[in-house]
């Protein structure tokens, strides 16, 4: 799923994307969510699997999101959350990552906020268009005529660039949003092979089992959300700090990625909650606190 290589020559991370739509969850899930510590009506959160030939991350479950694109500095929205700056270079760059991350989650999971808001059927139309090749911007204006992309729903949630040892880099911010009423969620038929909504609980408890592949930052943001309700996971999202999470890779008989705060990182303040560190163990990196 990743390939480290200490001497690799680290190519710059390219910006990109991803959202978390989460939504009140099932009864029948949120009783065993609640069981995590958490209160209120838990919540549930869109997962994709990642087409197994893809180059990056192949078969592994994520948040939809990809890299941003010229054009989506293009599209006109309503804003964006103030707090975006701080993991961006302008507030037009901000903006430009709030876009890209709704046109992937467009694309991979059928899910985009709007004002007014768009059914599933509207999403289609959306989506096909997506796929034809024209841009965000042109379906706002043709397709979508008389709606807005709704950034300002997107609240950062943390920022995660892959490891120097890793030859594909990405410089990857990660929202959290309501899910859009109305809208179900798909996966494509593409570059995603399923798609689903679950707890963060269910999630975790596959990825222990063996039955699921998770990478670090997605593992993490899972477990930053197990037992929270929809109100409570974007309150979390606005009080994380948005400086840079660059895992570095340190190699060993147990090899470990470690995290800003952790006694082998250089950088000596933590940057995210939970543990700092990610021990492969049986063929995954799990979360472990230094001995």
């Amino acid at each position: 799923m990743l390939r480290f290589d200490p001497t690799n020559e680290p190519p710059p991370p390219r910006d990109s994307a991803t959202v978390l739509f989460v939504r009140p969850a099932a009864p029948s899930e949120a009783d065993t969510e609640r069981a995590a510590g958490g209160g209120g009506t838990a919540l549930e959160v869109f997962c994709v699997r990642r087409h197994a030939a893809s180059p990056f991350l192949g078969g592994a479950v994520v948040f939809p999101g990809g890299k941003l694109d010229a054009a989506d500095s293009e599209c006109a929205t309503d804003g964006v959350d103030e707090r975006a700056r701080a993991f961006a270079t302008s507030p037009e760059h901000a903006l430009a990552l709030a876009v890209c991350a709704c046109r992937e989650s467009l694309e991979e999971a059928g899910l985009v906020p709007t004002t007014p808001a768009l059914d599933d059927d509207g999403v289609a139309r959306a989506r096909a268009a997506l796929g034809s090749g024209e841009t965000l911007a042109r379906i706002f204006s043709t397709t979508l005529l008389g709606r807005r992309l709704r950034t300002s729903a997107l609240v950062p949630f943390s920022r995660w660039v892959t490891p120097e040892a890793e030859s594909r880099r990405y410089d990857a911010r990660f929202f959290v949003a309501r899910a859009p009423d109305g809208q179900r969620g798909q996966h494509d038929t593409r570059e995603t092979t399923s798609g689903v909504w679950a707890t963060p609980s269910r999630m975790l408890i596959a990825f222990e089992r063996g039955d699921v592949l998770l990478a670090p930052p997605t593992l993490r943001c899972l477990e930053l959300l197990r037992g929270l309700s929809v109100d409570e996971a974007l309150a979390l999202a606005a009080r994380q700090a948005l400086a840079p999470i660059c895992p570095l890779f340190v190699a060993g008989e147990a090899p470990m990625l470690v995290l800003p705060g952790d006694p082998y990182h250089a950088i000596a303040e933590r940057r995210i909650d939970g543990p700092t560190r990610f021990v492969l163990r049986d063929g995954k990196f799990v979360s472990e606190e230094p001995p």
